[in-house]
C-alpha cells in the first residue's frame, strides 16, 4: 500500500470529520499522536479542547449558552492508563479505559459499542490505543453501507520510524455523510511536534476545523510534549 502525504490527505478533503493519526517520529525516538475535530453545525463548532485530570484532554463548550445537545460532542478524546494512551472520537474512550482497568483489552470494550446513534449518518466510532513501546492498535465501528447494522474492524501495527496511520470518520462531505472506507491510510510522519502540529492545522479546511491535539511521547523515558490548538479563543 502506498504511503501517502498527510497534508494532501487533509487538504483535498473538506470534511473528514474527526480524525486520528498515530505513528512514530522519523528519528524513531517518539510515538506520535494527533486527534482533530471538525464541525458543520453551530453546536459542533462551539467546542474547545482542554486538559483533563487523567493524562489527556476533554472537549468543552466554548460558549455554554450556545450548547444544544452535549450527548455526542462532550467527551474525553484522550486518556492515559498504565503507560498506554487511548484516543477516540467519543465516550468510548471511557469504555476502553474502564475495561482495560479491569484487565480486559480494547477489543472487549468495543464489542459493547457501535456507531453513533445519529441516523442517517451513523457516524463511525474510531479508536486507537498506543502502547508504551510505540506499537498501536486502531479500530472503526461503522454502519453496514448506511444500514443500522454495526461492522467492527480492528487493526494492529508495529511502530516504524517515519510512518503513521490515519483514520477518520467520514470519507468526504455529503448528506448523509459517507463513512470512512477501508483500512487506516499509511502516512509519512515528518518533523518535530511543532512542525507536525502546524502541518495538520494549516491543511484542515478553514471553515470546518475546530480543535487539534498532538502529542510526542519519548519511547525511552516516557516524557511527553503536547500541543493544543483551538479555533475558538
Amino acid at each position: 500500500m502506498e504511503i501517502k502525504s498527510l497534508a494532501s490527505e487533509l487538504n483535498t478533503n473538506t470534511y473528514p470529520g474527526r480524525g486520528i493519526v498515530v505513528g512514530k517520529s522519523t528519528d524513531g525516538k517518539n510515538a506520535v499522536i494527533a486527534y482533530f475535530i471538525m464541525g458543520r453545525s453551530v453546536n459542533s463548532r462551539n467546542r474547545i479542547f482542554e486538559p483533563n485530570d487523567r493524562g489527556g484532554i476533554r472537549t468543552k463548550a466554548f460558549d455554554e449558552s450556545k450548547m444544544e445537545d452535549p450527548s455526542l460532542i462532550i467527551y474525553n478524546p484522550v486518556l492515559k492508563l498504565d503507560g498506554k494512551t487511548i484516543v477516540t472520537n467519543g465516550d468510548q474512550t471511557d469504555t476502553i479505559y474502564d475495561f482495560m482497568q479491569d484487565g480486559h483489552c480494547y477489543r472487549h470494550a468495543l464489542l459493547t459499542r457501535e456507531f453513533e446513534p445519529d441516523a442517517p449518518n451513523y457516524t463511525p466510532r474510531i479508536s486507537a490505543v498506543i502502547k508504551p513501546d510505540g506499537d498501536y492498535n486502531m479500530s472503526i465501528l461503522k454502519s453496514n453501507m448506511g444500514k443500522p447494522q454495526c461492522l467492527r474492524f480492528f487493526f494492529e501495527y508495529p511502530a516504524e520510524a517515519g510512518l503513521g496511520h490515519f483514520i477518520h470518520t467520514y470519507k468526504c462531505d455529503g448528506d448523509p455523510i459517507p463513512s470512512f472506507e477501508g483500512e487506516p491510510t499509511p502516512v509519512k510522519i515528518d518533523g518535530d511536534i511543532d512542525s507536525f502540529t502546524n502541518m495538520i492545522w494549516s491543511n484542515l479546511n478553514e471553515d470546518n476545523k475546530v480543535s487539534l491535539f498532538t502529542r510526542f511521547i519519548n519511547l525511552e523515558n516516557g516524557e511527553e510534549e503536547t500541543r493544543i490548538i483551538n479555533k475558538n479563543k
